[in-house]
């Protein structure tokens, strides 16, 4: 018995050694933030957040491989309570929401006739589905039966249209497209998104160096929805005011309108829209992300810096602006005139972003009074550059250090200012760009009685905006063409008295694609001028860099990897004519927005890095068409400007807004154009009058 009882014993002392030892060896550990993060969400096991079950998507959100917002049934509340199990900060994470880019549907060409079943996946199967749009809707619906929650439906186009009240961005709809046409992503995602190869492009769209939505913005004026249309442009562009008065509009070089009748004016749109909400009395909220706690200091407040700050604000990320100049604005303020673009205007778009919660501190001149060292010491986790082009080109003749000599940009910088300098009855300006034709029409401004503008080469080859040069003639500038500065003679006091001129002839096209100006030897011509303004070209400061270990071109400018706008030094980014030299306020405006992408992913710890398929700067070939059957010529919408005789007496501004009924009007001549697809002229095409999308419209290819 005794024998028994020892034996029982030891075996169960050797079995609970062995236990021990195996669950030791075996043990499985589970994380007990997963059944805390279950708790949170609504137990449905539903499956429509894409994991097969409550447990699972928990276990995802614990393994990084998902967000806290995974339950698409329990909603905010669900998201904010797993979001604090998870130690991230309540209210820190974004819906999600399905987007469709598509506006073809019904409208897009057939390359086959379909009999099959009547579903998307099915029919895709058969080259891609019968429309001829590569990208488009295939319009069988299998998103709108996917949706569990009846978010989504089929519109009377013939492509799905999203209710976002109802959406929770599940994915399920996207994940039942087989096109990949529509794309769940939350608002910040949507904002850092750029043109890619597969997107529903219009040819606008790709030619627009800030990438905005032109169809949509333009469709929405149509509609007389005109809140929307602020909204839309400003996912882009968060200087719409401005840009809808200095834009040159290349958008408008590829509108598939103008291949057979005038461009739709799309700039003066913009500045429709634009205008409504400056005179509306009311500003329109601007959604910002919660606080990420990341710091970013911005150099320049030009349109480059200013549109960084925007997006990095919107992103989450606390952000300052450090100026050199007493206010923000940059070449918006200190290169474009009053007239062109009214300082009060400028000072509301900029209050605008400020609003959002960006600090400034203006008066700071960087590599003086700080440097990047700095800068990095005091916290900050990224720095971006946009110090723009303020270093004026010298004409590199005799005489230009005489009294009533000026450089281009620092004249109009110092009339911005409030500079009150000595203009005279006679002046040249010597250039033939924007700076030197803005130079003109101040001077008449001025009170100043005759203004030549000297030019090397023709008219055919100036680089200035043909709008800004016809307002220049009509005011009453005189062209010099074929004109080059030989020096500038002066009167025994040190003023100028005399521009001496060369005639010139065009010779062989240069690096430019120009022709090259040679002189005409003893064409020398004395011409009688109290004041030389030579305006022949600008490039950024980069002295800054001299003994540092940031990377310049020879072009003067900071060099950077084109995609991420990411300097040699990690933590540095620079975009706008800092980066590019002399250029448009639209492209600082795409450059500023892209690299408040790279910046996002930098702090946030991601690769930095752009989407493999970008478009840039290249077109999609199957959208630019060279027919455009169905269009009925209309008239485009006619600038309304000041009568030059009124205009030149003040610096009131001289291009006027288009009228609410002008605007519409303009808005129904666009195409509303998708990849492929666009809207024919009703009666033209012969669709009944009053139908926006006729089915079957014609696809051209170039």
């Amino acid at each position: 018995m005794l024998e028994g009882i020892l034996f029982m014993t030891a075996l169960g002392a050797a079995c609970g050694i062995v236990l021990s030892i195996a669950a030791r060896i075996f043990y499985v550990y589970e994380d007990p933030r997963i059944a805390q993060v279950e708790a949170c969400f609504a137990g449905a096991n539903c499956g429509g957040c894409g994991f097969a079950g409550c447990s699972a998507a928990a276990a995802a959100v614990v393994g990084g491989k998902t967000q806290p917002n995974v339950c698409v049934v329990g909603g905010m509340e669900s998201a904010q309570n797993a979001a604090a199990v998870m130690g991230m900060e309540v209210g820190s994470v974004e819906p999600p929401k399905s987007f469709n880019p598509c506006t073809g549907g019904d409208r897009a060409e057939n390359k086959f006739f379909y009999i099959g079943v009547a579903t998307c996946q099915a029919e895709a199967v058969l080259f891609g589905g019968k429309r001829t749009c590569e990208v488009g809707c295939i319009g069988h619906g299998d998103c709108v039966r996917s949706c569990q929650f009846n978010a989504i439906a089929m519109g009377p186009d013939g492509f799905p249209v999203v209710d976002e009240e109802k959406c929770v961005g599940c994915g399920a709809c996207a994940r039942v497209c087989p096109k990949n046409l529509l794309k769940i992503s939350t608002p910040s995602e949507r904002l850092l998104h750029f043109n890619q190869v597969g997107d529903c492009l219009a040819p606008c769209r790709q030619t627009c160096p800030a990438e905005i939505d032109i169809p949509l913005y333009i469709h929405q004026i149509r509609t007389g929805d005109y809140a929307g249309a602020v909204n839309t442009i400003r996912e882009r562009n968060p200087l719409l005011l401005a840009c809808g008065r200095v834009c040159p509009h290349p958008c408008e070089l590829n509108c598939r309108r103008g291949v057979a009748d005038e461009a739709v004016s799309i700039n003066q749109l913009k500045r429709f829209a634009a205008d409504f909400e400056m005179t509306s009395g009311r500003r329109l909220p601007i959604r910002v992300a919660p606080d990420t706690g990341k710091r970013i200091a911005v150099v320049g407040g030009g349109p480059a810096g200013l549109t960084c700050a925007y997006f990095l604000r919107r992103l989450g990320h606390h952000v300052t602006i450090l100026e050199a100049m007493p206010k923000l604005g940059g070449m918006l303020r200190y290169g474009i005139p009053e007239y062109r673009l009214p300082k009060q205007v400028l000072d509301w778009e900029i209050e605008s972003i400020l609003n959002l919660g960006v600090e400034v501190r203006t008066g700071v001149r960087f590599g003086a009074d700080i440097q990047l060292e700095s800068l990095r010491t005091d916290g900050y986790d990224a720095v971006f550059m946009g110090t723009g082009a303020w270093k004026d080109s010298k004409l590199a003749v005799p005489g230009e250090e005489l009294q009533g000599c000026y450089t281009g940009i620092d004249f109009l910088a110092r009339l911005a200012s409030g500079e009150k300098l000595d203009i005279k009855p006679v002046a040249a300006v010597i250039g033939g760009g924007n700076t030197a034709i803005d130079c003109t029409r101040n001077l008449l401004r001025l009170g100043t009685r005759k203004v030549y503008l000297v030019y090397r080469r023709t008219r055919k080859e100036m680089p200035a905006n043909e709008v800004e040069v016809e307002a220049a003639e009509h005011e009453g500038v005189e062209m010099m063409f074929l004109s080059a500065p030989v020096r500038v003679t002066g009167d025994d006091r040190g003023n100028v008295t005399h521009l001496e001129t060369l005639r010139m002839e065009l010779g062989e096209p240069d690096a430019s694609g120009r022709r090259r100006p040679v002189p005409v030897k003893g064409s020398e011509t004395l011409l009688p001028v109290d004041m030389v303004i030579s305006a022949i070209g600008q490039a950024p400061d980069v002295s800054f860099a001299a003994g540092a270990e940031l990377k310049t071109t020879r072009w003067s400018t900071i060099e950077s990897d084109p995609a991420t706008l990411q300097t040699n030094i990690p933590f540095l980014f620079v975009a706008g004519d800092a980066a590019t030299g002399p250029s448009l306020v639209v492209e600082a405006i795409g450059g500023g927005r892209r690299a408040a992408r790279s910046i996002h992913q930098f702090v946030t710890g991601r690769p930095v890095e752009a989407e493999p398929n970008e478009l840039r700067k290249n077109l999609l070939a199957e959208t630019i068409f060279d027919r455009v059957p169905g269009i009925a010529p209309r008239p485009r919408a006619t600038m309304v400007e000041l009568p030059a005789g009124q205009r030149i007496r003040s610096f009131d501004e001289v291009d006027q807004v288009l009228t609410e009924e002008a605007a519409r009007r303009e808005s129904d001549r666009c195409l509303y154009c998708c990849l492929t697809c666009y809207n024919p002229d009703a009666v033209s095409a012969g669709a009944p009058a009053g139908r926006e999308n006729p089915p079957g419209a014609a696809r051209m290819t170039s």
